[in-house]
């Protein structure tokens, strides 16, 4: 009989994490709060490393249509738009790291991501089902729903984001910390901006206490923005709180028009805090354990917040392949000790990339990008020798077994 997983959460890392256990053997099923599989506007950049996984679960083929690969990743200050440095990408990736860097939308991630499911598990998703809390058992778990439902499995995993049920019973209710730092986001048609569209790239645009990105989704036909900047009295959390555009205007009034006209031609634009946890000393209890936002949540300015889900959830899967029901526990401390090194990494560099991005004086401003800018003109390499450790990651195979 198939050993059965029950995924808390529907997103990114609950339906990675489904696909991966399917393609070993096992039976899966996900508990989605929301009545409906989808994600309000947002682009992603998903990295080689994360692409690797992609096309080992056989996802890649169903987002060709709507991904889109930038040339170059690059650097520029945002008010006066002048280029600091550019990273080659799109002609370098595949060969230095083995797979492309791509950007994408994160509702065409999840189209392709549940498409996939369906292919090998057919109606494995159940929406509009809260969990509210777990048990251990024996040689299993059970989950409690809010409706009153109970249902048991030999493994649950809680891939239900920072707020994650999952992980406040675990450890006990934890405020989030608060990072001093709000988060506006926008999604706008390329063939609406005019001259004045971003580059075709992955673009930081860097600023006094602020900065921005933009990238392409929708095969380059549409522009996301992300603007962080430094905000110590709005602590509003959550990706469905619409804000207002004279706001947005007024935290990037002086910068270059690219960005100032992306944010008037913007029909929406969401607006939220940016939250983090400190790294916990395990991800699981039992037959429960944790991947995601809900083990490990980090800021986004590394892009790697969705491609860690996917590392954790192949990696997981890599790990229970050849555990036995009774072993599960033991395969769920082993993932951790093969994740927590790597992803507390990234957790670290993103902070520190966000202190990179807002140095508030000239003088700092100075010190601190003069050298990258001389790298990145005449030693290109080496910048991108720095992400060897990150997207340069090999990933064994899965063993899979024959699926019923």
């Amino acid at each position: 009989m198939n050993r059965k997983a029950i995924i808390v959460g529907g997103g990114i890392g609950g339906l990675t994490a489904a696909i991966c256990l399917r393609e070993i053997g096992w039976d899966v099923q996900i508990f989605e709060t929301a009545p409906l599989i989808s994600e309000i506007g947002a682009g992603i950049q998903i990295s080689p490393n994360g692409v690797k996984v992609l096309q080992k679960i056989g996802v890649m083929p169903l987002l060709e249509e709507s991904l889109f690969e930038p040339e170059i990743i690059e650097i520029r200050l945002g008010k006066s738009g002048n280029k600091l440095v550019q990273v080659p990408m799109k002609y370098v990736a595949l060969g230095r790291w083995g797979a492309r860097y791509i950007q994408i939308h994160r509702a065409d991630l999840i189209a392709g991501l549940t498409a996939r499911l369906a292919e090998l598990s057919p109606n494995s998703i159940k929406t509009d089902s809260k969990v509210i809390s777990f048990d251990n058992m024996r040689d299993a778990a059970s989950i409690s729903l809010q409706n009153g439902k109970t249902y048991q499995a030999d493994l649950v995993i809680g891939a239900d984001g920072i707020h994650s049920a999952i992980r406040n019973q675990m450890f006990g209710p934890e405020a989030a910390r608060f990072t001093g730092n709000v988060a506006w986001r926008a999604i706008v048609p390329v063939e609406s901006l005019g001259a004045l569209a971003p580059p075709p790239t992955g673009c930081i645009w860097t600023g006094r206490h602020k900065h921005a990105v933009t990238t392409r989704v929708r095969s380059g036909k549409a522009v996301n923005f992300v603007g962080i900047l430094e905000h110590s009295d709005w602590q509003q959390e959550g990706w469905h709180i619409e804000g207002k555009k004279a706001d947005a205007l007024s935290d990037f009034k002086d910068w270059n028009p690219t960005i100032t006209n992306l944010l008037k031609k913007a029909e929406s634009l969401h607006k939220w805090a940016l939250f983090d946890r400190a790294p916990l000393p395990h991800w699981h209890q039992g037959h429960v354990v944790l991947l995601g936002d809900a083990a490990h949540p980090m800021l986004p300015s590394m892009a790697q917040g969705a491609v860690q889900s996917i590392e954790d959830a192949y990696i997981l899967a890599q790990t229970l392949a050849s555990s036995s029901a009774t072993q599960i526990p033991t395969a769920c401390g082993e993932y951790f000790q093969k994740r927590i090194k790597r992803t507390t990494q990234v957790q670290k560099i993103s902070a520190k990339n966000l202190n990179l991005f807002h140095k508030s004086n000239a003088w700092t401003q100075f010190i601190n990008y003069a050298p990258i800018w001389f790298v990145g003109r005449y030693t290109p390499i080496l910048l991108q020798k720095r992400y060897d450790w990150l997207y340069g990651k090999e990933f064994g195979p899965l063993l899979p077994t024959s699926l019923n």
